[in-house]
């Protein structure tokens, strides 16, 4: 077997199976495990899987520039949106973490709602400027460009010293083995202290992010109170959702 036939097959798998293991895999194909160690590398290099102890998982797709990610499937963010709009009650205080999705939620918000948003995105913030009933706290840093979210420790020290109701996390992928994943380190430490911040996490998440892994673990699936999903989802890519003891909300 050509080894562009070997990686083709090995992608095929992970889209199958949602995982990969090196050893029984190599020893099917009856090649050394090395051989398949090498072409996990590479695909990992080319950013088509990520690689973990073993073998390796499905990549996310969810991590191209926001200016990338912003016209990707959009009716779907807004669906998503408009869902998560609804679990956000009068007097809150809610952290909007930055992100394609949280931006349709920001839009999506009710003229009506009076809450405070606390975010780090100044993309965020410019969507609530204009809305009559919400406060709105932005919490200032280095500007992550990638994400268009403030990070560091002046980032880190302002959101240590705030309490929210409700923290609406962005991520990259959700996965059973890496839990909830992003691809920036830095990041993903802010997410975690949003998150400890927070009487409850939220995730917004796409179909393409279900059962994908990014490098850099942010919390496990167990930590997430809530994931609000795509309607009509097979319920195998949901199963790990509901076995960790997350609460899956279909937007229907």
């Amino acid at each position: 077997m050509l080894t562009s036939e070997r990686k083709a097959l090995i992608l095929r798998v992970l889209g199958r199976d949602g995982r990969l293991v090196a050893k029984p895999f190599s020893q099917e194909l009856g090649v050394s495990e090395d051989t398949i160690r090498r072409d996990l590398r590479e695909l990992a290099a080319e950013g088509l899987l990520q690689r973990v102890h073993g073998g390796a998982l499905p990549a996310s797709p969810a991590t191209a520039a926001f200016g990338v990610r912003e016209g990707r499937a959009t009716a779907q963010k807004v669906r998503l949106a408009r869902v998560a709009a609804r679990l956000i009650q009068p007097g809150q205080i809610v952290f909007l973490d930055g992100g394609t999705t949280n931006v349709q939620l920001a839009r999506g918000l009710p003229a009506d709602l009076r809450a405070t948003i606390v975010t780090h995105s100044p993309s965020i913030a410019v969507e609530l400027a204009g809305h009559p009933g919400v406060e709105v706290e932005l919490v200032g840093g280095r500007l992550f460009k990638h994400s268009i979210v403030a990070v560091g420790a002046a980032a880190a020290e302002a959101i240590a010293r705030v309490r929210v109701d409700l923290f609406f996390m962005g991520a990259t992928g959700l996965h059973p083995e890496t839990g909830v994943t992003t691809g920036d380190p830095e990041e993903a430490a802010i997410k975690r202290l949003i998150a400890r911040q927070s009487a409850e996490t939220v995730v917004l998440a796409t179909r393409d992010k279900l059962g994908a892994a990014s490098p850099y673990a942010i919390l496990p699936l167990a930590e997430v109170g809530a994931v609000v999903v795509e309607p009509d989802l097979p319920q195998e890519a949901l199963a790990p959702l509901r076995a960790a003891g997350v609460r899956v909300i279909e937007a229907g």
